[in-house]
């Protein structure tokens, strides 16, 4: 260990800022660092994981249970968890996949596009579950996986039908304009198309979430804030604060299902698009 006086000068005045923050009534503003936290398991090794990971591999395990759970023997009059998870295929299957694609395509993405929606929704729900309290969807990881598996999946769908080369041109040039207007128009659809794709469906879901936590962190904060800590005229404020935190709780499950919905959409328009590229 450093002695307290060679340590780092950074290091030294985020001590003494924690300090007074710990000094005035235990309250800790939310921030960026939430979603960094120390490691939890195998520090230091390429497989390190920290409490967001294992909010996230836990999540994956109980999407995993319930899917198998649900669908282990269906029955003709399905109980109570088999429905639920019908209902969520049927969800998908019919107002993204049939609705995007077309039933024949839609068909043969379906795995595809239902992966991608109850993966978003099961790691979303950990936002709002006491005890986990955080999206592993708010750090750029996941999203970016997931935006990969979208942009691998379209680009895949117009080589295969067109081939790379008219893949690539029907997909930048935009047919019937004066010929000099291609000098603006490609570079703009073709940021359009492979760059800004990808960067919008992760930046979306983690901003979102993100934003999310962060406003779920500082209402019940707040209402901590005031019960135990305040001076006790300030005690009047902690209700609101709750009532606030309760209010956006609810918000924050409408966008939860939005954001795994529009996610799995935006997957199935862009394999939509690729796949009717010639009709740019």
């Amino acid at each position: 260990m450093e002695p307290r006086e060679r340590r780092h000068p950074a290091a030294r005045t985020r001590e003494r800022t924690l300090s007074v923050t710990t000094l005035a009534a235990e309250f800790h503003a939310p921030s960026l660092t939430d979603f960094f936290p120390p490691a939890v398991l195998f520090e230091g090794t390429p497989i390190e994981l920290d409490r967001l990971m294992l909010v996230r591999l836990l999540m994956t395990a109980v999407l995993v249970a319930f899917l198998f759970l649900a669908f282990r023997s269906p029955r003709l009059v399905p109980k109570k968890l088999q429905s639920i998870g019908e209902m969520g295929m049927v969800f998908v299957k019919e107002q993204i996949c049939d609705d995007i694609l077309g039933k024949e395509t839609g068909r043969k993405f379906f795995p595809l596009i239902a992966t991608v929606f109850f993966t978003v929704l099961f790691l979303n729900f950990s936002g709002v579950i006491p005890g986990l309290n955080i999206s592993s969807n708010a750090r750029i990881g996941m999203p970016l996986v997931l935006a990969v598996i979208a942009y691998v999946a379209f680009n895949y769908v117009g080589i295969k039908k067109y081939g790379f080369f008219t893949y690539m041109r029907s997909s930048i040039v935009v047919p019937n304009v004066p010929p000099a207007m291609h000098v603006l128009l490609i570079p703009i659809e073709f940021i359009s198309t492979f760059i800004l794709r990808p960067f919008t469906l992760t930046v979306r879901l983690m901003a979102n979430m993100l934003a999310g936590h962060i406003m779920l962190v500082l209402f019940f904060s707040a209402t901590q804030f005031f019960l135990f800590d305040a001076d006790n005229w300030m005690k009047i404020f902690s209700p609101f604060s709750l009532l606030g935190g309760l209010a956006f709780t609810l918000f924050e499950l409408l966008v939860i299902v939005l954001q795994a919905y529009v996610f799995a959409l935006l997957t199935a328009v862009y394999i939509s698009l690729a796949q009717h590229a010639d009709d740019h």
